[in-house]
């Protein structure tokens, strides 16, 4: 299975635990495609950003149940999270 690399990002993920991330250990958190695996995850940010990828961690969240009116439950949507870390020297302007 083959992803292009565009469709396999979607989203960067900034909160404060991303940030910190950034800010100590030069790693980035981007929301991907949940069939991506780790090395369609590091070509597409080498080549969406052109930097150099040291690792890549992946982690599957399930969506919360949340309430809705009258007592109906629904839930938020499951994702898959992918934790970058960049090799030393390389730097994301996210600005």
């Amino acid at each position: 299975m083959s992803l292009d690399p565009h469709s396999v990002i979607q989203t960067i993920r900034l909160s404060e635990k991303a940030t910190r991330l950034g800010e100590e250990n030069n790693e980035y958190v981007f929301i991907v495609d949940p069939k991506a695996n780790k090395l369609q995850i590091k070509a597409a940010v080498e080549k969406h950003f052109g930097k150099k990828v040291a690792g890549v961690r992946t982690l599957n969240t399930a969506g919360k149940a949340r309430r809705e009116r009258r007592a109906d439950y629904g839930r938020t949507n499951h994702y898959k999270k992918a934790i970058v870390r960049l090799k030393d020297g390389e730097r994301l302007d996210l600005v």
